[in-house]
């Protein structure tokens, strides 16, 4: 992207105070789409289960003798009541317990994560908010702050160690997710339609993150605040 990456400055009131200038080489990139498809992919496969199993007809209770015997009654032939063909007996090709998790090079998850961001900074959907000085959790604060920097309908907030209060403040918003700045994630930054940083959260993006879909499971398919 030929432009520099802004992003507008708030107060902890709503009030816009300035603007700051993103990383180029974070805000600022070409957004890969298919790069982004892949490891999107990947992290919803690490969040499947793979506990559903089937019992063969070796695991099928039952069946140890012979219905009937192998000539002269003029039925077909059958070894055991348990075989796949019979009402009760086991799966052909069921399925079993295993991992959907895929291996995914840091590298392109970090093009990934960086290609949203991207994306985003281009809309203009990154907020940056000078500090939350929130003494005690409450929601309706957390609902007039949104709504007064234009937030979207969907609001991704990352946040520090120190954010507890607003983390207890936005976790009854349905549409809202929060998420240490560590656990910064391509599905949930595309799943967003505004992200919102801290002045000292903003600075730590591409530093060290925690973030691998083939290892960890924080994908999720409802539209709950809880906290990531």
């Amino acid at each position: 992207m030929a432009d520099t990456p802004m992003a507008k400055v708030y107060s902890s009131s709503g009030e816009a105070t300035g603007e700051m200038t993103l990383a180029a080489e974070i805000f600022g990139i070409e957004p890969n789409v298919a790069v982004m498809h892949q490891v999107v992919t990947a992290q919803r496969a690490a969040g499947r289960s793979g506990t559903a199993s089937t019992k063969t007809r070796a695991e099928v209770r039952g069946g140890g003798r012979k219905p009937w015997r192998q000539k002269g009654l003029g039925r077909a032939r059958h070894g055991s009541i348990r075989s796949p063909q019979w009402r009760g007996g086991g799966i052909v090709f069921g399925p079993k317990p295993r991992s959907y998790a895929q291996r995914t090079p840091k590298k392109m998850k970090r093009l990934a994560l960086y290609s949203a961001l991207s994306a985003r900074a281009a809309e203009e959907q990154i907020k940056i908010m000078q500090a939350f000085d929130w003494d005690t959790p409450k929601t309706k604060p957390a609902v007039e702050l949104l709504s007064a920097i234009g937030a979207g309908r969907k609001a991704l907030v990352v946040l520090g160690a120190g954010d507890a209060i607003v983390v207890r403040s936005m976790r009854n918003l349905k549409m809202v997710r929060t998420l240490k700045v560590g656990q910064l994630n391509t599905y949930d930054v595309l799943w967003a339609d505004t992200i919102v940083f801290t002045e000292a959260t903003i600075s730590m993006v591409g530093g060290h993150t925690s973030y691998d879909p083939s290892e960890t499971d924080f994908v999720r398919e409802d539209e709950g605040g809880e906290d990531a």
